[in-house]
């Protein structure tokens, strides 16, 4: 007796993955990730995700996966842009993700802010997320001093399409930025911040060649006791360390 259909093969045909189409990223592609049904254009990728704005400006990062979008209602498989060498003139930013086009036109500025303690955490936000930052169109503000937040949150008057960021120095149990921090219940404000007395010690040290940050007494300046230690001229050392920042990592 003779089979069509070899039982076996049916199996082995089973068990094989199906095959998608497969599409390179580009900045601008809209598509949607079938497990969710978020849809939105593409605004950037790195190794890890791929990043899609929806209409509402919300954003969402989505791991690549084979068949994961909807490009015009049929499956997709999202592949990164091959390197092509010298020829390959992408530049991706310190934060990861793939800077947008130099000729694509700045977003206009949204009414959500980012609030940052001093100038320095200002400069180190340009420095790794400025690209992202422009291109969703949220600027970022020094607030000077955080000790009377919530009369400054409440002087922004945060909303549904007017939210908040804060990023606070030393939030840690028991500091003062923690209680400061205790003062702003809002549902569109988010508060979070580093651990670090300062936001020059969120830089690694060996990002200038240092095992570690000095040791500075308490009750001292923590930035011009660190140059005191290392004998450098306080003067110039920030852009010098700041600089030195290849990445969020």
């Amino acid at each position: 007796m003779r089979y069509d259909n070899d039982i076996l093969d049916d199996f082995a045909a089973a068990r094989r993955p199906k095959a998608y189409p497969s599409v390179e990223v580009s900045t601008g592609l809209v598509v949607e990730d079938r497990s969710s049904g978020f849809c939105g254009d593409v605004v950037r990728w790195n190794h890890e995700a791929v990043t899609l704005r929806d209409r509402k400006q919300h954003l969402r990062h989505f791991t690549w996966k084979a068949g994961g979008f909807l490009l015009e209602g049929e499956p997709v498989t999202l592949v990164r842009p091959a390197r092509q060498g010298s020829a390959d003139t992408r530049r991706v930013t310190a934060s990861g993700s793939v800077a947008a086009d130099a000729g694509r036109p700045a977003q206009v500025a949204q009414a959500s802010r980012i609030w940052v303690e001093g100038k320095h955490d200002a400069e180190l936000l340009e420095h790794v997320w400025g690209d992202d930052l422009r291109e969703l169109g949220i600027v970022v503000e020094p607030l000077h001093g955080a000790d009377d937040l919530a009369t400054a949150v409440a002087g922004f008057a945060p909303g549904s399409t007017r939210r908040l960021g804060v990023l606070l120095d030393h939030l840690v149990a028991g500091s003062k930025e923690s209680r400061v921090a205790a003062t702003v219940d809002h549902p569109a404000v988010l508060i979070t911040g580093h651990p670090f007395v300062d936001v020059w010690a969120g830089i690694r040290p060996k990002a200038v060649g240092l095992a570690a940050w000095p040791d500075v007494p308490k009750g001292q300046p923590w930035k011009e006791g660190v140059c005191r230690a290392l004998g450098v001229p306080f003067e110039g050392f920030w852009p010098r360390l700041r600089n030195q920042v290849s990445s969020y990592a």
